[in-house]
């Protein structure tokens, strides 16, 4: 059974300058993407170095403006390219929020990647241990 999703798209509404960045965070994410785990995670341990935390609402507006700027991102599927292209979003800004990997923890299982700042997930509507951490990048 296929199930239909409707994703509200709208990069109009970005500022160009904010969205030729964003774009190209989504571009460099989905390459990241194709890479093994270790990989991604020493790729981004180096990218983070020098960056201040990212506050709740830094990482959650940039993770607005990755999805509202890419179709790709915003769908159920898109959440490792969605959460590396927030993290390098925001470390273009100078930022660093917390980039999680792991798995829910209730039925349907599977794999997820996700973004957490300040202990808050960023942008998941669902409660802190509705998913399980095998490894983050702080």
């Amino acid at each position: 059974m296929t199930l239909s999703e409707a994703v509200p798209h709208d990069p109009r509404s970005i500022p160009l300058p904010s969205r030729l960045a964003t774009r190209c965070a989504v571009a460099l994410a989905h390459l990241l993407a194709t890479q093994p785990p270790g990989r991604i995670r020493a790729v981004l341990t180096r990218a983070r170095r020098g960056a201040r935390p990212a506050t709740a609402a830094e990482a959650e507006a940039a993770r607005h403006t990755v999805v509202t700027v890419s179709l790709s991102c915003a769908g159920q599927k898109g959440c490792l390219t969605r959460s590396l292209a927030t993290v390098l979003l925001c470390r273009a800004r100078g930022q660093w929020p917390t980039w999680c990997v792991g798995v829910r923890t209730r039925p349907p299982f599977a794999a997820h990647a996700w973004v957490e700042a300040e202990g808050v997930l960023i942008g998941e509507g669902c409660p802190r241990d509705y998913f399980q951490r095998f490894f983050s990048v702080e």
